[in-house]
């Protein structure tokens, strides 16, 4: 079995069960302040993984001895974490409204 049939046979799998994804409006919500808030969310979610990621990266070049600011990182990564699940969670209720 080769790397395309078992590609296709789990899309095939996996496509019964995930409806299909069509944004909705949200109701006395349209027009550029709806659009405002689509790219605001995404922005948030963009932020919250560049902070992540910036996270990582003090973390690969921080001083590791005793008297480092070991927490820093920690900081950073959290609050990147903690921005894409605050963005996520807002496109699940605005989604759960619109539908």
């Amino acid at each position: 079995m080769d790397y395309v049939t078992l590609a296709s046979l789990l899309a095939d799998a996996g496509a019964d069960g995930i409806p299909p994804a069509t944004p909705k409006k949200i109701p006395n919500l349209d027009g550029t302040v709806s659009k405002l808030f689509g790219y605001g969310l995404w922005l948030l979610v963009l932020a919250g993984a560049g902070a992540t990621g910036f996270g990582v990266f003090k973390l690969a070049v921080a001083d590791k001895s005793r008297n480092g600011g070991g927490s820093e990182p920690f900081k950073w990564m959290g609050g990147g974490i903690a921005a894409v699940l605050l963005a996520g969670s807002l496109i699940t209720i605005i989604n759960g409204i619109a539908a």
